[in-house]
């Protein structure tokens, strides 16, 4: 974060009466909200095998349209597995993916301190990969992983016939193509397709259960059965395999069923948060209009004027924007993901918290 007067945001949008994004706070409440009906008899997973986890990679597999599915404890070490297996099996040390991809500037290197994978960095830093960026990859790629929808620019998708022709490129060539779905859920209302006929162009797919879906923790990685069981066994090494993952998997597979129908929702409200900042001066979000339920807010103001706007804001409106701001070249910038929060906002408050900031700013 960016000044100190971060800690001074954090702490005024956490004690502000509304809060525009996400579902709500982090707490224990939301593990015994998940457990509220589950009958304490119920067998814990052990060491990746039980009912409880074999039941929830069934289900995700079946939604995914893929043959079979493994839970893994995070998405870090479920991607690198997944790379891992495409490479050994080419024989090829070389994968590709955007330059902001979460492998790239989140994981300390982990590609390839752990397994000696060498990335092939596709795009420029600020827009998507295209079909001509995968046409020109090198031959020896093993892996082309896309991330949908690409978080760090914004939350910005490709066109899904640009993702089809991706997909029959790389079949053609004999490049396995992953799909890092995080937030998978959150797309399918844009593209109007199923998760099943999405995946279906990708060899292999990770999705998350803690992002639009608000879990503790946990991912699925699916594809092809061979694929599972080599994952499998790799997630051992790894050591995913803990005693018991019961907390996160009971808690995925409850607020799965909660929220997943409820994407088109959390879209429509980011189309409106966003008319609502784009109205303000300095003020413009990317994507101008988003594509699903996130996107980022760029103000023309440095992070410090940015941070007592937002603070005066929650103060006089009771409404929290944001909890923090970090510096964007010479302004500043947030992300901002709409989930249940919005709808417990009265629309009178939004509007003042909005007319507030387009005044502070200007």
């Amino acid at each position: 974060m960016y000044s100190s007067n971060t800690h001074s945001l954090a702490s005024v949008f956490q004690q502000a009466e509304y809060k525009l994004g996400g579902h709500g706070p982090r707490n224990m409440d939301i593990l015994k909200e998940a457990f509220a009906s589950v009958d304490g008899e119920t067998d814990a997973d052990m060491y990746g095998q039980g009912k409880v986890i074999g039941d929830l990679e069934r289900k995700m597999a079946g939604y995914l349209g893929k043959p079979s599915a493994v839970f893994f404890p995070s998405g870090t070490m479920a991607q690198q597995i997944a790379l891992r297996i495409w490479s050994d099996r080419k024989s090829s040390k070389r994968v590709a993916y955007h330059p902001l991809s979460h492998l790239e500037i989140h994981e300390q290197r982990g590609l390839h301190e752990l397994h000696g994978l060498e990335p092939v960095l596709l795009a420029d830093a600020d827009r998507l990969i295209r079909l001509d960026d995968v046409t020109g990859m090198p031959e020896d790629v093993a892996c082309l992983l896309l991330e949908l929808p690409q978080r760090e620019i914004g939350g910005q998708l490709p066109a899904y016939e640009e993702l089809e022709a991706i997909a029959v490129h790389c079949r053609d060539r004999g490049i396995k193509l992953h799909l890092d779905g995080a937030r998978l859920f959150e797309v399918l209302p844009y593209y109007g397709k199923t998760a099943a006929e999405i995946c279906a162009l990708f060899d292999s797919v990770y999705i998350s259960f803690y992002k639009g879906i608000g879990g503790i923790a946990g991912a699925i990685l699916a594809g092809e059965s061979d694929f599972s069981e080599e994952s499998a066994v790799w997630k051992r090494r790894h050591g995913g395999d803990l005693i018991s993952l019961y907390p996160y998997i009971v808690t995925a597979d409850y607020y799965f069923d909660r929220r997943v129908d409820k994407m088109a929702h959390y879209w429509a409200g980011a189309e409106k948060a966003a008319r609502l900042f784009n109205a303000c001066r300095r003020v413009v979000t990317v994507p101008e209009v988003p594509v699903t339920n996130m996107f980022h807010v760029h103000i023309a103001l440095p992070p410090e004027q940015v941070e007592d706007a937002l603070v005066s804001v929650a103060r006089a409106s009771g409404v929290g924007l944001s909890s923090y701001v970090k510096p964007r070249g010479e302004g500043s910038c947030f992300e901002l993901s709409i989930g249940d929060r919005l709808d417990l906002i009265p629309e009178e408050k939004l509007e003042q918290a909005f007319k507030l900031l387009d005044e502070t700013l200007g």
